[in-house]
């Protein structure tokens, strides 16, 4: 009985490492890449490579708590939001946070290797390469968010080379739109989190921004709205296409409301309302492809 104890105490604190009973950041991986798989299939995806992608996305996901984790020993335990973490309150090791890490990623490679792919393995290698150097851009970078919104969008390329084995211009458009949305969102994350960033001497948008702050979040929404506007001119996209988008862009302007007065809990409110704002987008384009191929 101890022993089954044992084995769930650490499961849960393996759980809590990996961050899945904070799914957000699973979500904000995922719905890039599921608006790329929809687009490159034309609207009717392979379903064995999109739960391959989901699985990917999990487990990617999950080896960057971790590898963010390792990178951030230091400084995390000072931080009253990041202290309780598994590896800063010294319930799990750092060689069984890298044990955990390497199975991670072990598991993430099997997938790769489904699509018996060159390009797909280099593009795997690229993505990783990207998880684990964003937590170290905090250090020397004024804006790392720029490099969490490549990181975090890799999926698309990815995406685009199992469908089609190329690379369309729509394909870096969408890469584009999610670096910017990184950009907004995470910098609501970091002004949450701004007196913490400054105490331990960590870099982000917030800062670099400072009394300027909400207008760059802002400015990346309408950039990335933008983004979106053109890449649905130019796959020739329905009014449900932009219905989706238009959804979107409502719950980003009421992120304005949140934010404005920079207070820690509104901000951070808003950072989890991203969600909607990528669940919204994917709904436009899934049921625009469902209406072509009713009415086609």
């Amino acid at each position: 009985m101890k022993n089954t104890q044992r084995i769930v105490e650490r499961l849960n604190q393996y759980e809590r490492l990996m961050r899945l009973d904070k799914p957000i950041g699973i979500l904000l991986l995922l719905w890039p890449t599921l608006w790329a798989l929809w687009i490159s299939s034309d609207g009717s995806p392979d379903m064995m490579v999109v739960w391959i992608f989901i699985l990917g996305a999990v487990l990617m996901r999950s080896a960057g708590c971790v590898m963010n984790d390792l990178a951030d020993s230091g400084f995390d335990p000072h931080v009253a939001r990041t202290r309780d973490r598994p590896i800063a309150a010294g319930n799990v090791s750092k060689k069984e946070a890298m044990l955990l890490c390497v199975v991670l990623l072990g598991m993430s490679l099997s997938l790769v290797l489904c699509f018996k792919s060159f390009r797909m393995l280099a593009l795997s290698v690229i993505a990783f390469l990207l998880a684990a150097t964003y937590p170290l851009t905090k250090r020397f970078l004024s804006i790392p968010q720029a490099c969490l919104g490549v990181a975090l969008g890799f999926g698309i390329p990815m995406a685009y080379a199992a469908h089609m084995n190329v690379f369309p211009r729509e394909c870096w458009y969408l890469l584009a739109v999610n670096v910017f949305w990184a950009l907004a969102y995470d910098t609501e994350y970091a002004m949450a989190d701004r007196e913490d960033d400054l105490k331990i001497g960590i870099k982000t948008s917030a800062i670099t921004f400072g009394r300027f702050d909400v207008s760059f979040v802002m400015s990346c929404y309408a950039i990335m709205f933008g983004l979106l506007i053109w890449a649905g001119g130019a796959l020739r996209r329905g009014w449900l296409f932009y219905a989706g988008v238009g959804v979107a862009a409502a719950i980003a302007a009421y992120h304005f409301t949140l934010i404005r007065d920079r207070k820690p809990e509104k901000c951070f409110k808003a950072f989890l309302h991203n969600n909607w704002i990528g669940a919204s987008v994917f709904s436009g384009i899934a049921l625009d492809y469902l209406r072509q191929s009713y009415f086609s």
